[in-house]
């Protein structure tokens, strides 16, 4: 549980991916999803 650990949200920062933990951009994921709830 640190900057090592690419599991948790800080690895994620320190590593400069992006995943579960750290999604790329939480608004866009919730306009995205209420768009396809729209369609279904």
């Amino acid at each position: 549980m640190g900057k090592g650990d690419r599991r948790t949200k800080r690895g994620k920062l320190y590593a400069g991916s992006f995943g579960k933990s750290r999604p790329k951009d939480p608004a866009k994921k919730k306009a995205r999803a209420a768009k396809a709830a729209k369609k279904a």
